[in-house]
């Protein structure tokens, strides 16, 4: 793999720490491939450049092969394992080396559009039926005996469940990893725009890589401040950049998860019919964590219990990268030596087990296995886990009451509480005005922040009347911290709209900030993703902050858990003026400040699910 896609994954997993510092949620769907192995570990394969496959609409996609070796020359009859990729095939080529000197033949194909396959790349929509077609064509090869798997991440993790739900029916396994789920994280979180999506779009423009560009984060940073200064509306953010984008302008007449998302993955009719065994890969600093488990959840709630059990999830400690190459470290946050295993190896025994009658392989010892991290910061003693299902292993978190005393939470400082007791009145309250870009200049700015950003605490710190902080009492003991946090707010609000975020931190007792969960939402899609419910002034409503994130860490005796609630006002989000309107149109004179009205009274109990054990 290139220095250079090593940096463009470095500058992915540093943005989804300051998503997470600054404004909330997870990150773009879709990234670079993460760093590989170094180099081939041998060269006991041979290749087939520019073999051309046609689809059913006679666009031809372009693959190269790996075909394992035999002693006397003769073609192998072997599984055939692929990964279609935007990120141009040759990205891959370490992993290509692996499988097949593993004795598997493996296939690279470029999505169409990109790279050297034909037709148009508009992302993720031809995938699900390029997949299908791509199974059924490698089944037929004289080099194949029958059985098709598919490998890869985030955008590749996405076609592995895009091609699922076609049923070809020679797939065998899929193992899809950190997947993008159109509608949900890409090319928004939660419906919030991401002015990530340009630098994505610029990465994947012509038909070849433009890593060096893509990775230069300086330079994406100050068009993005300097966008968020100017006020620039939203829908002219790829002229702004120097890069006009059909598919940006695309993605904005699909501003909520609508039918357009909806075709690119799994309908509930279409999970019921995915019988292949199924390897889930995710962790908890990965900003596809949420399409990941999405995925996962939607098949077991629509599979029998044969089909249930053949399904397997693996929740790792890492960022985005790190579902297919751990790291000990990220960002400032230390996972021990424990969490860095050979996920190539893992492939490997999966595909032996479901298609060559192996051993299940020895690491899947449950259903679940999920990486706990150790007390502190230190590493030490992070450790693997297990559990018969995840349902059960989050359920029965701890309620606690947000409070404060006279209305005063306004900062790090000047906190309010998160408390088992459920108080009889109170509020807080905090302004959002978008016009301010104190925090975009700085708290965001133009420098990464790449070894130190999961503990970083310098947005909280910044949290004065544009944000609301609750902290618990100290713990009295080290705890497992082991689930799904989830926040409720009651609110009300004097415009028709707002964005809110929600940020989770372990606090130790030296002060140091561990990151923890996050969420944002546009408070128009309160009730849904799909239809906005505008906010009449002065009505309280609910406002859910539930996305369903797994966190497994054992908390510090003395740590306190920290919660802040503000408004997103991040060059990384596209900007709510709170008019209303058409938020990619807005700019400065639409803008309206919105005070923000966070009830924790008997009637209206915000509160915060904590997965204490």
């Amino acid at each position: 793999m290139t220095k250079s896609f090593n940096a463009a994954c470095g500058v992915y997993s540093c943005l989804l720490f300051e998503i997470a510092l600054v404004t909330a949620g997870t990150l773009q769907a879709q990234t670079p491939p993460p760093s590989s192995t170094p180099s081939p570990s041998t060269t006991d394969y041979d290749f087939r450049w520019s073999v051309k496959i046609q689809m059913r609409d006679k666009v031809e996609l372009n693959a190269t092969l790996y075909l394992p070796k035999t002693r006397d020359g003769s073609l192998p009859k072997t599984p055939v394992i692929f990964t279609l990729t935007p990120y141009i095939s040759d990205s891959y080529h370490a992993r290509g080396a692996y499988f097949a000197s593993h004795g598997y033949a493996f296939a690279l194909v470029d999505v169409r559009g990109r790279g050297n396959s034909g037709g148009e790349f508009e992302p993720f929509v031809n995938d699900p039926p390029d997949g299908h077609d791509l199974v059924e064509w490698f089944a037929k090869q004289p080099f194949c005996d029958g059985k098709v798997a598919m490998w890869g991440g985030s955008y590749a993790g996405f076609d592995q469940w895009a091609t699922a739900k076609e049923l070809p029916p020679h797939l065998a396994t899929i193992i899809p990893a950190a997947a993008a789920h159109p509608g949900l994280d890409y090319p928004s979180t939660q419906n919030v725009g991401l002015t990530y999506d340009m630098q994505w779009y610029t990465f994947t423009s012509g038909r070849t890589g433009q890593q060096n560009l893509f990775g230069d984060q300086k330079f994406w940073r100050t068009k993005f401040l300097d966008a968020y200064k100017k006020h620039i509306p939203f829908k002219s953010l790829d002229s702004f950049v120097g890069n006009p984008s059909v598919n940006f302008q695309r993605i904005l007449k699909h501003p909520t998860l609508d039918a357009y998302y909806d075709a690119m993955v799994p309908t509930r009719e279409q999970f019921q019919k995915i019988t292949v065994p199924v390897l889930t890969i995710t962790a908890q600093y990965d900003g596809d964590e949420l399409g990941a488990l999405s995925y996962y959840r939607d098949h077991l709630a629509n599979s029998s219990s044969e089909v249930r059990a053949k399904h397997f999830l693996v929740i790792g400690p890492w960022d985005h990268a790190g579902t297919r190459t751990p790291t000990d470290e990220v960002a400032g946050i230390k996972f021990g030596p424990g969490a860095v295993i050979d996920l190539n190896d893992l492939h490997r025994l999966w595909y032996d087990w479901t298609m060559k009658n192996g051993p299940r392989p020895e690491f899947l010892k449950n259903q679940v296995a999920y990486y706990l991290l150790a007390a502190g910061n230190s590493g030490a003693n992070g450790e693997w886990k297990y559990a018969d299902n995840l349902e059960t292993l989050v359920a029965n978190p701890k309620i606690f009451y947000l409070d404060s005393k006279n209305g005063d939470a306004n900062g790090v400082f000047r906190t309010g509480s998160l408390a088992e007791n459920r108080p009889n009145e109170g509020s807080d309250t905090f302004i959002y005005d978008p016009l301010d870009t104190t925090r975009g200049e700085t708290v965001d700015g133009i420098d990464p922040k790449e070894k130190t950003a999961g503990i970083d605490q310098t947005y909280p710190l910044s949290i004065g009347k544009d944000g609301l902080v609750y902290h618990t009492e100290a713990l009295p003991n080290e705890a497992p911290f082991i689930g799904c946090p989830a926040v409720t707010l009651w609110l009300s609000i004097d415009t028709p709209d707002v964005d809110l975020s929600a940020h989770l931190y372990e606090i130790q007792p030296d002060g140091t900030g561990i990151v923890l969960w996050s969420d944002t939402r546009r408070l128009r899609y309160r009730d849904s993703l799909r239809e906005a419910k505008p906010v009449k002034p002065g009505e309280i409503v609910r406002c859910d902050f539930n996305p369903g994130l797994f966190v497994a860490r054992r908390l510090m005796k003395g740590s306190r858990l920290r919660l802040v609630v503000s408004s997103p006002n991040s060059i990384h989000f596209q900007k709510n003026y709170c008019s209303g309107g058409v938020v990619a149109e807005e700019t400065a004179k639409d803008a309206r400040t919105s005070h923000v009205q966070v009830y924790h009274d008997a009637t209206h109990p915000s509160t915060i699910q904590l997965p204490l054990r």
